[in-house]
């Protein structure tokens, strides 16, 4: 996956505002730093976009939020390959670059900014689904780690946009079709699950100290609110296996096509459920 991804054009930035985001414009050209796997120092929060081939599109739509403890964005790992994998099955892909606010002297907030982006970034992508090719119906958000906290932010609310809003993108609705949170972390996660939650695919390892609780909890919500849910708890795998290449264990290394079947079992990847305007 990563030799095609080397093989591909640059793929395009788009910021969540033009200006930058609210209250921090004049930090908009901060540059972001990078080594390695990681990258922080984000002032400028944005989407990449990795579209399929023509022939291989199915019209539907996932963000990706990577984790990272708030601290940085494990990027590549859980940005870049995700989206790659994606793209192998149809689904247009948009890693987006939120704010950190646990990394030193950051200036945000762990409750507002992260959400404020999330919200931004579907709402984003849904204006542009022409552009794009994709069906703003059939749009989800896929997360690990504190990437799934910034999914479980928007989920569970009603995402309708402000109709008074100057700017267009902002009267859209929020609220993503679908969620997929791989090891989530525990903030965002509802006491309860409501009537209205996006279906969900949760997976984590038992052995994860901090992050299997969570899918447990949900996966009891989500009984009890009669909402479509699948869940894969594996013995082993601990935190941080990303997309699983790096395992041994052939449980782990093989998870996304479990993501891919659910995706295909809920007719997420069938043209013919393409919205209807």
């Amino acid at each position: 996956m990563l030799a095609s991804f080397a093989t591909r054009a640059q793929p395009l930035v788009v910021p969540l505002w033009p200006k930058g985001a609210p209250g921090f414009e004049n930090r908009r050209n901060e540059p972001e730093q990078a080594k390695d796997y990681w990258i922080k120092n984000i002032h400028n929060p944005s989407i990449t976009v990795f579209l399929p081939p023509k022939e291989k599109a199915t019209g539907a739509a996932v963000i990706i939020c990577p984790g990272g403890g708030h601290r940085e964005l494990v990027y590549n790992a859980e940005g870049v390959e995700p989206a790659v994998y994606l793209n192998s099955i149809g689904v247009a892909a948009f890693v987006l670059k939120y704010r950190l606010s646990r990394e030193e002297n950051s200036p945000y907030s762990l409750d507002k900014h992260p959400r404020q982006d999330a919200y931004r970034a579907v709402r984003l992508v849904r204006s542009r689904a022409k552009e794009w090719g994709i069906d703003p119906a059939r749009l989800g958000m896929l997360g690990f780690s504190a990437g799934g906290e910034v999914v479980a932010m928007v989920a569970y609310a009603d995402g309708r946009g402000d109709a008074k809003a100057a700017d267009p993108v902002d009267r859209l609705n929020g609220k993503p079709d679908f969620q997929m949170l791989i090891y989530p972390g525990p903030l965002g996660i509802p006491d309860s699950v409501g009537a209205t939650a996006p279906p969900a695919f949760l997976l984590a390892a038992n052995n994860d100290v901090c992050c299997s609780e969570p899918i447990v909890r949900l996966l009891k919500g989500y009984r009890a609110a009669h909402v479509p849910v699948e869940v894969h708890l594996y013995t082993q795998g601990s935190h941080g296996f990303n997309m699983g290449q790096r395992s041994k264990l052939a449980s782990i290394g093989t998870w996304p096509q479990r993501m891919a079947d659910w995706l295909a079992d809920n007719g997420v990847l069938d043209p013919k459920n393409k919205h209807q305007e």
